[in-house]
């Protein structure tokens, strides 16, 4: 998400609104056809603490960006996303039907992250206000040591974050970086 807002652009995300009448899966469907941009990381499958069954969201967010975009009108055509993974080919031996997909690799590395998103945006947008990785990583480096003060100054556990929360702290910090 740093790397996302520090490019100048909107994160999305199903937590982004808490509407119960509206089911997570319809959050996904309207956030996926609202947005040209997407990231996918398929390193989040880890196992679920309480069955010990892994998680495969991200792989059925990915499956849904995929479908809207091919088989979606002109403007879901023109969609474009990244896949991530921790090793390059590891995804093969869980969503093998991914082969011969340029899946970037982050090794659980968030700084390599943040590298693969900022690259990924700056390619496929074209925008010049996109700032330099080294730039971008300083940026972060010193936003991850400050989260925990920006959370206590604004009465919020750093460790219970809700995405609207750390969204907007992240926008605050990325606005006053830019300053």
């Amino acid at each position: 998400m740093f790397a996302v807002l520090s490019c100048g652009f909107r994160a999305r995300c199903a937590r982004e609104m808490d509407d119960a009448a509206e089911t997570r899966i319809d959050k996904l469907y309207r956030i996926i056809a609202e947005s040209r941009y997407s990231i996918h990381d398929l390193s989040r499958t880890e196992l679920d603490p309480a069955n010990q069954l892994p998680r495969f969201n991200m792989p059925l967010e990915l499956g849904i960006f995929l479908g809207a975009k091919r088989f979606g009108d002109d403007d879901q055509a023109q969609k474009r996303c990244m896949i991530l993974d921790t090793a390059q080919y590891r995804f093969q031996m869980f969503i093998s039907d991914l082969a011969g997909m340029d899946i970037k690799a982050h090794g659980g590395d968030p700084r390599r992250t943040v590298q693969h998103v900022r690259d990924f945006l700056l390619a496929v947008s074209r925008r010049k206000t996109i700032p330099p990785t080294v730039e971008l990583l300083d940026s972060y480096d010193r936003f991850v040591v400050a989260l925990p003060d920006l959370s206590a100054t604004a009465g919020l556990d750093p460790a219970d974050l809700r995405f609207p929360d750390f969204e907007r702290l992240t926008q605050a910090w990325v606005r006053a970086e830019h300053r």
